[in-house]
């Protein structure tokens, strides 16, 4: 099966329904096994895949290096999105510091197009909101990249629905990404009626509430050292217990229907588009083949009125905050 296509915004360019995170096969999530990444990477674009995203930030570089040689070898079929914004240092590996001036976004494009080796970024985020810098000083430096050739489309992370309005009247917004799923609907306050109304692409982020929905771990003590989801505070203590028994509905679903809780979430997801009048392309992350295919199947599974209506009330129920600092978030500035 092949992913059906969608438009990016309003840009007339038709892209895979599903598009696929790649920030796991180089940071956060604990080991990876490259050769396997990128044999997912492969198997993503013949599933029909196409837009790959990754940024800066993404083992501080490492990641637009791995699926540069990727990009470069099938640069006609991938529609290749990174970001900028989030600064970090060699010395101190904790350090984080949210970047939008000018003089930061032409510095950072051409270093990610030098790692990834490609003349021209098809999506560039702003990944992180620095409410000190004007919204419009930022989009403008961000146009400069387009009108110079080496950005197609603009995208922002994590901005509410009135800042998308106010950066849309600089430069037109082809894609909007933010955290969206069965553990986290926020968005759907201001952020997604805003993209409804300019036409703007929402693209999902952990879909699959960073693998919690999948059933894969239940605590944040199973998970390795290294991963950083042991810092989320909806994965930690009691409200792992309590966030942990909210997913029965969804399980029940699945085995009712013969799938996957992953494949219920997703499908959940997709389904947004036709809830709220918007294109919405989610980006599961995986580094395994299997979990790909089982990720894209999600595409085109219906749920139904009733099925809908039992997952309706788990978000709302969900106990701690998707991050430990909200302050970044569109939900921080609401």
């Amino acid at each position: 099966m092949r992913l059906p296509t969608v438009p990016l915004g309003r840009s007339g360019e038709l892209i895979g329904a599903q598009g696929l995170g790649c920030m796991g096969m180089s940071e956060f999530y604990g080991p990876t096994d490259t050769a396997e990444a990128l044999a997912t990477l492969d198997a993503a674009l013949e599933a029909g895949i196409t837009l790959f995203d990754t940024a800066d930030i993404y083992g501080s570089g490492a990641n637009e290096e791995l699926i540069g040689p990727f990009v470069r070898a099938n640069r006609d079929q991938v529609v290749l999105a990174t970001k900028f914004a989030i600064e970090r240092r060699a010395d101190d590996p904790t350090y984080r510091a949210v970047r939008n001036d000018p003089a930061y976004i032409r510095t950072a494009v051409d270093a990610s197009l030098r790692r990834l080796g490609v003349d021209v970024i098809d999506l560039y985020y702003m990944h992180r909101r620095d409410p000190a810098v004007p919204l419009a000083e930022s989009v403008g430096a961000m146009a400069e990249l387009v009108q110079a050739g080496k950005v197609r489309e603009l995208g922002l992370s994590e901005v509410t629905g009135d800042e998308l309005r106010e950066a849309h009247a600089v430069h037109p917004i082809a894609a909007l990404q933010s955290e969206w799923s069965l553990f986290s609907r926020d968005v759907e306050r201001t952020a997604v009626p805003a993209a409804a109304e300019l036409g703007v692409t929402f693209v999902p982020y952990s879909p699959l509430g960073r693998g919690f929905l999948t059933g894969s771990f239940a605590a944040a003590e199973q998970l390795t050292e290294d991963d950083y989801r042991r810092y989320h505070p909806q994965f930690s203590g009691p409200n792992a217990a309590a966030n942990a028994a909210l997913i029965a509905p969804i399980q029940k679903i699945a085995a009712d229907r013969g799938v996957t809780t992953a494949q219920i979430a997703l499908a959940w997801v997709h389904q947004r588009a036709e809830v709220h009048g918007l294109t919405v392309v989610p980006i599961p992350g995986t580094r395994k083949r299997t979990r790909l295919a089982e990720n894209t199947a999600a595409a085109t599974l219906r749920l139904t009125t009733a099925e809908l209506a039992a997952l309706e009330p788990i978000a709302g129920q969900v106990t701690g905050t998707r991050y430990a600092d909200m302050s970044s978030t569109s939900a921080g500035r609401e």
